[in-house]
């Protein structure tokens, strides 16, 4: 099986997560620059994050994910949690800190959100992904 394209939301706006942040609308900046995908916020990128950016609803990601373990994860169902590493550029101290200017550094792909509905919404069909030979072959011509 080839690699997997995902739509989803890894932040939902105004919404607590387990450590009692919530995300503002506006805190994502629109010129930032594009972050990889990873799973569980570590290592090299899984994929490519193709579109990025703020809705109503909140940062919504349309990604492909290239690694096939993980892939055929997200396929299942077995794996749907999204969440962002980022840098605070302003928040406001309460009952919760709303977060309201963020440097986003990367999207994940996790097992269990920080953000409970930050999630996977739609998986689109297999796409064949490039063996390295194959890449290899592409890069000489």
């Amino acid at each position: 099986m080839g690699g997997l394209r995902f739509a989803g939301y890894a932040a939902v706006f105004d919404a607590p997560d387990r450590g009692g942040d919530v995300v503002r609308r506006g805190a994502f900046d629109a010129t930032a620059r594009p972050v990889p995908l990873l799973w569980q916020h570590q290592g090299s990128p899984i994929g490519v994050i193709e579109a990025l950016g703020e809705d109503a609803r909140g940062l919504r990601v349309i990604g492909r994910i290239d690694e096939p373990r993980l892939a055929a994860a997200v396929r299942a169902g077995a794996v749907d949690g999204l969440s962002f590493g980022y840098r605070v550029r302003g928040c406001r101290e309460g009952a919760r800190r709303e977060l309201t200017a963020l440097e986003l550094v990367e999207v994940s792909l996790v097992a269990e959100p920080m953000q409970r509905l930050a999630r996977v919404h739609a998986v689109v069909e297999d796409f064949p992904t490039p063996s390295a030979s194959q890449a290899s072959e592409t890069e000489t011509v």
